[in-house]
């Protein structure tokens, strides 16, 4: 399904945020690795953040949502699946957070590049960059 109206994208983006937000808040009783646990914590709360950011960008450019077109961008290509399973040891955990961290780095590096709307696609690449940043932590955490 295509992502081609800066509302879709906006829809698309919030539910990014809140798909990892569930998974941290499922993983975080269960996490036995402190370092893991902090990590987690910290992607939990910065995901709450970039579900209200997502839902104040979309507010405040309403009316761009109807300017122009968005081509390019398939959310089939982001989609994963928000599923935990039987995850009950760490490495279970830091490989989601691994594999939701990296789609959403993906989704908002490439929107940001096709985002007509230049405060928001400055917004996404912020979060892109951040969730680059995530990505290098959750790769250095040892389980052993």
């Amino acid at each position: 399904m295509a992502l081609n109206t800066f509302g879709a994208i906006m829809g698309f983006a919030g539910q990014v945020a809140g798909d990892a937000l569930a998974v941290y808040r499922e993983a975080l009783p269960k996490v036995k690795n402190p370092d893991l646990r902090g990590i987690l914590e910290t992607l939990a709360r910065e995901e709450e953040k970039n579900c209200a950011l997502m839902e104040q960008a979309r507010r405040e450019n309403v009316t761009e949502m109807i300017l122009e077109p968005v081509t390019g961008l398939e959310r089939d290509s982001y989609t994963i699946d928000a599923n935990l399973g039987n995850g009950s040891i760490d490495s279970d955990f830091l490989k989601a957070a691994l594999i939701f961290e990296e789609r959403a780095e993906r989704f908002f590096r490439e929107a940001s590049a096709k985002m007509p709307v230049p405060e928001v696609a400055r917004i996404f690449r912020k979060v892109a960059k951040k969730k680059e940043a995530n990505c290098i932590a959750l790769k250095a955490v040892d389980l052993s």
